[in-house]
């Protein structure tokens, strides 16, 4: 008696459970994501995020001091008009899904061909590929793939993860970096939390 009784509970709960699990949510998040980032690459402005990384920092990126390891992270300095009009711009962009995500902006770092920095991270503090604390890191494929093409590339690399890297320009029509459109099927408040 008391299994035809569990079995009703069970049912009710199996239509509860988070729609991140259905392969459909996922297809829904990557059309969205791609929505999102189509509309960025259009929305971002190029010209203004080429100002927020400031010549002070630039010059520190890749300096190395023995007695000071983190040299380069105290000299990190961002144009602040340029960095605000830029994030507010990402945060809109991340409120057209209906599902938490963000929309980060990663640029190239002259004179280094193979090195990427991600310039703004927004607040869930998603991403598919910045590493923790890191300044700049190496560049993936599918970004150089968006930086030299152009073209909108989707990642799903880790499991539970979409990512869509969309180009961004600046008003000579040069692509001067990219926006990352990302989410997650399951999300972890404390994740970040040290």
């Amino acid at each position: 008696m008391k299994i035809v009784h569990l079995l009703p509970l069970l049912l009710t709960l199996a239509t509860l459970a988070p729609a991140q699990d259905n392969p459909v949510a996922s297809s829904t998040m990557r059309q969205e994501l791609e929505s999102v980032a189509r509309v960025g690459s259009v929305m971002v402005d190029g010209d203004v995020c080429q100002r927020i990384v400031t010549p002070l920092a630039k010059e520190y990126m890749f300096k190395v001091d023995p007695h000071d390891q983190f040299l380069a992270g105290d000299n990190y300095d961002v144009d602040d008009v340029s960095f605000n009009i830029t994030k507010k711009t990402l945060i809109r962009l991340s409120h057209l899904t209906s599902f938490p995500s963000d929309v980060n902006l990663w640029m190239p770092i002259e004179g280094h061909p193979d090195k990427i920095q991600m310039v703004i991270r927004n607040k869930n503090e998603m991403s598919q590929f910045w590493r923790w604390g890191a300044l700049n890191q190496d560049m993936t494929p599918q970004m150089e793939t968006v930086l030299k093409t152009g073209q909108r590339v989707t990642v799903m690399n880790r499991p539970d993860w979409i990512s869509v890297l969309a180009p961004v320009y600046n008003s000579s029509g040069d692509i001067i970096g990219l926006i990352e459109a990302v989410s997650r099927g399951r999300m972890d408040a404390h994740e970040n939390v040290k």
